[in-house]
């Protein structure tokens, strides 16, 4: 069946590629992708399977039931775009003014697309089912998985797999990892007051810039004096608003920060010190605060029993294209994949997707971009994964 699979994807390479740019072309921001939710569903019409839109929002659920006893697995693609001016010059870059998908999630449905139409023709020589998730809003927060699960969508389902395309990994090869694998994250936005006043009286005031000030050098000391050394955190400010007059004392400030971490004890001690140095700035400052602190996407934790599977799954398969099997390092960014980790034990791993010409700008940059070669990589991948995974896997 692997051969059969991979023969009928190779034959529909190019219309990966045509999907691909056809999703670059027309991105959208996450929570308002309607019409490409609309464009996965038309995808599956007149095809012998059941699609559920809607779910979670602009969730598309997609069921290959074999009529055979087996497992349910799930296989997820995300979907939306980031809020970025693109400056890559292709003759498909985005139509959309300030809109680009800069992470490759084009790509991701891309494939996933074609993978599905493939193992839908496939599926009376298949056993149990396969469910298709088209995500949406992976890029913001609170993400769109927590919603699908809340929908229902993992109903059923035994384990879930993802595939993430990176324009710093060599095109060619797969990465995988078991265990911590993507940064779980915290987003913090505090109001600290003072008292304002004129800058030749500064007695008569209390400086709320000197406090955030204050407040952000005593921040580093969290992962360089609270973290065991061996522990992954850190802590971002990324923005401080004191914008004023130069001769006046402002009363009040907003920071905004970014917290990630490898251990969901380590968010929890990155929180707590949070929370107690503004405590103390209080009272050293004679300010006040309010704190906004929201733990959202947890720490992406692979199975260990199911990525090993995987791992040898890909080994084994021969896939054409394909030069090294790599277990990586843990990536920094945070992913809300984490959400079908937590619920079902699961595994998400990388596709090289290095430009072949130039360099290979990072996810999220304005010149991103991947090689197309990944997308007949990456299904070939899942695909073969998926076949293993319905034949032979046991917990």
């Amino acid at each position: 069946m692997k051969e059969q699979l991979f023969t009928v994807l190779k034959e529909k390479e190019p219309k990966m590629i045509e999907i691909r740019r056809y999703l670059h072309e027309n991105p959208e921001l996450s929570f308002k992708e309607e019409k490409t939710s609309t464009y996965i569903a038309d995808f599956y019409k007149n095809k012998d399977v059941q699609v559920e839109t809607n779910i979670g929002g602009y969730g598309v659920k997609v069921t290959i039931d074999s009529g055979k006893p087996g497992k349910t697995l799930a296989i997820r693609a995300d979907f939306d775009a980031l809020p970025i001016h693109e400056e890559t010059n292709l003759p498909f870059a985005s139509k959309v003014d300030g809109v680009m998908h800069a992470c490759g999630h084009d790509a991701h449905n891309a494939y996933m697309l074609v993978l599905a139409e493939s193992l839908i023709d496939m599926k009376e020589q298949l056993t149990g089912k396969i469910i298709v998730i088209h995500q949406p809003a992976e890029e913001q927060p609170p993400g769109g998985a927590i919603a699908m699960i809340k929908d229902g969508v993992l109903d059923g389902v035994d384990n879930v797999f993802g595939i993430h395309v990176m324009s710093t990994m060599e095109t060619g090869n797969v990465y995988y990892r078991e265990g911590p694998i993507q940064t779980g994250r915290a987003y913090f936005k505090v109001i600290i007051r003072g008292k304002g006043g004129h800058g030749s009286s500064p007695h008569m005031a209390n400086d709320s810039i000197v406090a955030g000030a204050h407040f952000v050098t005593a921040l580093q000391t969290v992962v360089s004096r609270r973290l065991n050394p061996f522990d992954v955190g850190s802590i971002t400010i990324g923005s401080f608003d004191g914008k004023g007059s130069f001769n006046v004392i402002k009363d009040s400030i907003e920071i905004e920060g970014d917290v990630r971490a490898m251990t969901e004890e380590v968010r929890t001690i990155i929180e707590r010190e949070v929370r107690t140095l503004l405590e103390g700035l209080a009272g050293m400052f004679g300010i006040t605060y309010e704190l906004n602190y929201v733990n959202d996407y947890p720490v992406l934790v692979n199975d260990v029993h199911l990525t090993d599977f995987v791992a040898n799954s890909l080994k084994e398969a021969g896939i054409e294209g394909v030069a090294e099997i790599v277990r990586c390092e843990p990536q920094p960014p945070s992913e809300d994949f984490a959400y079908y980790a937590v619920e079902r034990p699961s595994t998400f791993f990388y596709v090289g997707a290095k430009p072949e010409n130039g360099p290979g700008y990072p996810h999220h940059h304005p010149k991103f971009d991947v090689s197309e070669n990944s997308l007949l990589i990456a299904a070939k991948s899942m695909g073969a994964i998926v076949l293993d995974y319905l034949d032979k896997y046991q917990v």
